[in-house]
């Protein structure tokens, strides 16, 4: 494993067990997870939170049938159109590393707050253009890390470890990276306030460095932006 998958593999795990941290302790909560991909992490919030009443949005099928063996109960749509939900349906609404690969995240967001209820809240985390990585990136000439350029093919980083490869599902490619003010600012503007955020993961840091630097709030350059929504 390379040194850059390994980085990767432990700021994605570090990144759910910030998310875990932010739910709240709810056996009546009605939770729905915005991109529940095969379920696995969407069971782990379910439990963490206590709850039963489990949904999930997906499109690709596979992954949806992989969910719904799993408890889920998944509503195949496009996070691109309106949701077919009703106001106000939910207490916990999650998007976990999906706003970034649709384009009408206006939308998303929009939906978000409309599916959410009066007492609820939603997590939201996303890739950081600012992050350390995508800023050296940008200094020597290359591509940032986390923006994407083709729906085919990674290209524009050498030292990407995705370099060349093509890719069968262009909806696993990044079209919006947001920085910390820009995603804190577009939330504000479509009726959340921020109630926390957490900067998770300084490549090429593992372990008790991007934790130390998580804790006492360095968000702007971290690699993901995890935050913590309520309704203005």
């Amino acid at each position: 494993m390379s040194r850059f998958s390994e980085v990767s593999g432990w700021t994605e795990n570090e990144n759910r067990r910030v998310i875990l941290g932010l739910l709240e302790r709810n056996d009546k909560a009605r939770l729905i997870d915005l991109g529940c991909w095969n379920g696995s992490f969407t069971q782990k919030v379910a439990a963490k939170v206590g709850t039963q009443h489990t949904w999930g949005v997906e499109i690709d099928l596979e992954q949806g049938l992989n969910a719904e063996g799993k408890g889920v109960k998944v509503l195949r749509t496009d996070l691109n159109n309106t949701l077919p939900i009703e106001n106000e349906s939910f207490d916990v609404v999650l998007s976990n590393q999906v706003i970034e690969h649709i384009s009408e995240t206006d939308l998303l967001l929009k939906e978000m707050h409309r599916i959410l209820r009066e007492d609820g809240y939603a997590i939201l985390s996303t890739p950081n253009l600012a992050a350390w990585h995508n800023i050296i990136s940008l200094l020597v000439g290359l591509q940032p890390f986390s923006a994407n350029v083709s729906n085919e093919v990674y290209v524009g980083n050498k030292y990407s470890p995705l370099h060349n490869r093509t890719v069968n599902n262009k909806g696993l490619m990044h079209l919006r990276i947001f920085t910390y003010e820009s995603l804190k600012e577009l939330c504000e503007y479509h009726g959340f306030k921020v109630e926390k955020a957490v900067g998770v993961g300084f490549y090429p840091f593992i372990g008790a460095i991007p934790r130390l630097y998580s804790k006492i709030g360095f968000i702007r350059h971290a690699v993901y932006l995890t935050l913590k929504l309520r309704k203005k």
